[in-house]
C-alpha cells in the first residue's frame, strides 16, 4: 500500500509539470505567434509539419488538426523527406518543425534542404539559440519549466506544450479563414463527430462560435 501511495504521489507530479508545461506556453503566444499565423493564413500552399521522436507524433497530430481547422497541411518525418520525399514541397509550401532542443541532425538537415524549396521555415523549440532556430524564418519559443519532462530526458510536458502552440495556430488559422463549423463537420462525417453533427452545429451557432 505505501508504495502505490508513492505512485499517486509520483503521478500527480508528472501532471503537475504538465499543466506548467502548458502554461509555460502562453508567454510565447506574441508578435513571433501572430507573424507564423499570419503566415499560415495568407499561405496560398499547404503546411508541411515535421518532427523527430515524440515531436514526430506532435506534428503528425498538428497536421491533422490544422486541416480539420481548414488550414491544408500534411505530416512528413525528416527521415522520409531526406529519402526523395522532399520532393514533395512546392514554391508556396511553408514549413513547420517542432523540436524540444532544435539540434536533431536528421531534422535540421531536411529543413536546411526544405527551406531552399518553400516559402518559409517557422520553428517551435525551447532553444532560441539551436541550430534549428538559426534556420528559421520565425521562432515560437517554449519557455518549459526545468521539471517538465521525466528525468529531463523523456519529452513529456514539452511536447504537450508544443502541442498546445499549434492548437492555438489551428484556431485562430481557422477563424481567420473564416472555416465555420459547418464546414468543418461537414469534411468530419464519420465517429461521433459526424454523429452529432447537427446538434453540434446548432449548439455552435447559438453561441456565437
Amino acid at each position: 500500500m505505501q508504495a502505490e501511495h508513492e505512485w499517486v504521489t509520483r503521478a500527480k507530479q508528472v501532471i503537475r509539470a504538465d499543466a506548467a508545461a502548458i502554461q509555460g506556453t502562453l508567454d510565447g503566444v506574441d508578435d513571433t505567434f501572430l507573424a507564423v499565423a499570419r503566415k499560415f493564413v495568407a499561405c496560398k500552399g499547404k503546411i508541411l509539419v515535421t518532427g523527430s521522436g515524440t515531436s514526430g507524433a506532435i506534428a503528425s497530430r498538428a497536421a491533422h488538426l490544422l486541416s480539420v481547422g481548414g488550414t491544408p497541411a500534411f505530416y512528413l518525418p525528416p527521415a522520409d523527406g531526406l529519402h526523395g520525399g522532399l520532393g514533395v514541397l512546392q514554391s508556396e509550401d511553408l514549413v513547420l518543425a517542432i523540436s524540444k532542443g532544435g539540434s536533431s541532425a536528421e531534422l535540421n538537415d531536411f529543413c536546411a534542404r526544405a527551406r531552399t524549396l518553400c516559402a518559409g521555415l517557422m520553428s517551435i523549440t525551447a532553444d532560441p539559440s539551436s541550430a534549428l532556430a538559426k534556420l528559421s524564418d520565425d521562432v515560437i519559443r517554449l519557455t518549459l519549466p526545468d521539471d517538465s519532462d521525466l528525468g529531463a530526458v523523456v519529452a513529456t510536458g514539452s511536447s504537450l506544450a508544443a502541442a498546445a502552440v499549434t492548437d492555438a495556430l489551428v484556431e485562430v488559422c481557422r477563424i481567420a479563414r473564416g472555416y465555420g463549423w459547418d464546414r468543418v463537420l461537414f469534411t468530419h462525417p464519420s465517429g461521433a463527430v459526424g454523429r452529432d453533427a447537427e446538434d453540434s452545429l446548432k449548439r455552435l451557432q447559438n453561441a456565437g462560435g
